[in-house]
Parts: structure tokens; sequence; C-alpha cells
């Protein structure tokens, strides 16, 4: 497995996002349709929609968001390559309608849900959350979503559904790095019910008042803010209901490094580097991690008794 140490990024160097914008709005007479994803990057992914209609959400931190071009072109996604750039330049590649979501196992509603009709279900919430990679980095994205949990209730899982299975989609046609084997595919991941329902855990559609850019994740991806970032499944096309614990790409390619719960603690060492401090991009200084990626004052207590260095 290939793990690249990211490269710092000086402040001064990152174009704020309202200069971004507002130099595109001109550019456009400041038509609401569509955005570049990316503005000055080389990237091929396709343009994307501004979505409309998004509140602020709960839980929202108060800390300085990363940039634009840094959240969309330094990206974990091992369908499009190992290297943090492969994304942005391969995603566009990836055909993200039509798009449908599979839900079977235990759960009395099963369906095949259209991304565009599961979008008209629920309001848009813009949510602020921190994102803490195992690599020892870190973010601060503006997803936007709404809550799995309220997607979940719909579904009417029965009481043998103890957790939630994901599965990203498998076209090594559209993701060149699914021709390798960084990974066993299709990606997986899963969740124990009590963390899928938890109203910090979102399935997000966008960032940055746009749609979902190919590269993080279009259409739809899990985000799980006190997790470390592998956990946030991307492109998700099938959700089960199981009651056994189900497995997880990282864990099954490494299971002494990346376990199930895969909680950011940082008391508890990946084997081959400190978790204990973390970079922010855009900074220089690392900066003390925070147990639960400082949300440990809304989950610990879905933890309680559990030995979270035996349940990493």
């Amino acid at each position: 497995m290939l793990i690249k140490r990211p490269s710092d990024v000086r402040s001064s160097e990152i174009t704020s996002l309202g200069v971004y914008l507002r130099r595109r709005e001109l550019m456009i007479g400041g038509a609401a349709g569509v955005i570049s994803a990316l503005a000055g990057c080389k990237s091929k992914a396709a343009e994307v929609a501004r979505l409309p209609g998004v509140k602020r959400g709960p839980f929202a931190t108060d800390e300085s968001q990363t940039a634009f071009k840094d959240i969309t072109t330094y990206n974990n996604f091992y369908e499009f390559g190992t290297d943090k750039s492969d994304p942005s330049r391969r995603a566009h590649t990836l055909r993200t309608r039509p798009w449908t979501i599979a839900v079977d196992g235990e759960v009395g509603k099963p369906q095949v849900l259209d991304i565009d009709a599961l979008l008209k279900m629920f309001p848009l919430e813009e949510r602020i959350y921190r994102l803490r990679c195992v690599e020892a980095w870190s973010m601060v994205i503006p997803w936007i979503g709404f809550p799995l949990g309220d997607l979940i209730k719909r579904l009417e899982p029965t009481s043998r559904a103890k957790h939630v299975a994901f599965t990203t989609l498998l076209a090594p046609d559209q993701m060149p790095g699914q021709r390798s084997s960084s990974l066993e595919w299709p990606y997986v991941e899963g969740l124990r019910m009590d963390e899928a329902m938890h109203p910090l855990t979102i399935l997000a559609v966008g960032l940055y008042g746009q749609a979902m850019p190919n590269q993080n994740g279009a259409p739809i991806r899990l985000v799980v803010p006190w997790k470390y970032g592998f956990k946030s499944i991307k492109s998700i096309v099938k959700l089960r209901f199981v009651e056994s614990q189900p497995p997880t790409s990282w864990n099954l390619s490494a299971p002494r490094e990346y376990g199930f719960y895969s909680n950011v603690n940082p008391d508890v060492d990946h084997p081959r580097w400190s978790q204990s401090r973390e970079r922010r991009i855009g900074e220089i200084l690392k900066r003390k991690t925070l147990a639960f990626n400082g949300y440990a004052a809304e989950v610990a207590s879905l933890y309680r008794g559990m030995d979270l260095r035996t349940n990493f």
C-alpha cells in the first residue's frame, strides 16, 4: 500500500474562495447555473451545478475552512489512483447520471433509489465538519447533505439490523484505479447502527455550495466526522442492512493498521507513524489531534465501556 506524506502549503499561496467565486461570477455574468469545479487547475473534471436552497445545519465548527482548491485537488480516492493528485486529474471519467442506490438486507422497504429522487426527499444542509485523515493531515470542509438517519428511518430496518454496509461503484472503465490491486474492489465500508443513526452522520452530495465534485466522491458519499477520512466511503451504490459486522476495505487490506471503528484517537498510533498531532492543509505548523476529531461531547457515549485501544 502506498502512503504519501502531504506537502506543506503556505496559506499566502491559497486563493480565498470568495475571491475565486467573485472572479468566476464576473466571467459568467452572475449566472448561478453551472460553475467550474476548479479555477486555474489542470483537472479535467466536468463542471458541476450549484445547489439551491441549502440551509446552515447544526454542529458546524467555527474554524477557518480549507481552501476550495485544496479540497478538490488533494484527495484520497484509490479508485482513481494512489497519488493525492490522481483523483482531480482522472475523475472526469466518472459518470454520475443516471445513478441509483440499491437498498436491501434486514430492512422493511428494500428498494432502488434514484439519486435525483433522493435529493428531493430531504432538505439539504451545509455542515462545516473537520476531516481527519490517518496520514496525519486534516481539512475543514463545508459539506452539503442530509442526515443518514433520516433516510434509514424511511427504510424501516428490522430489529435484526445491527449494522449498515456500504458499497462503492465497481466500474474499472470509469475508475482506472480499480484496474490495480491496491485494494480489493469494490470498496466496502460499514457502520454500527447507532453510528449510522447519529445526527452527525450525513450523506453528502456537495461542498462549498455546489454539487459534489467527482474527485470528492460524486454523486453521494458518507461523512462521519469523528472517524478517520477513509471511513467516509465515496460514490455509493448500495446500502445493505445486516446483523453481523460487515467487512471494510482497509481492514481487509491491513487489519493491523485499520480497525473497523476507525475513531480518531490520538492515543493509538498507526504502526508507522504517530496520530497525536496533525497538519491542517494550508498551514505549516502541526496541531494537537483531538479525541474523536473534536466531537467527543457528541459521540463518546456511543463507546462507553469499550476498550478504544483494542477497538481501534
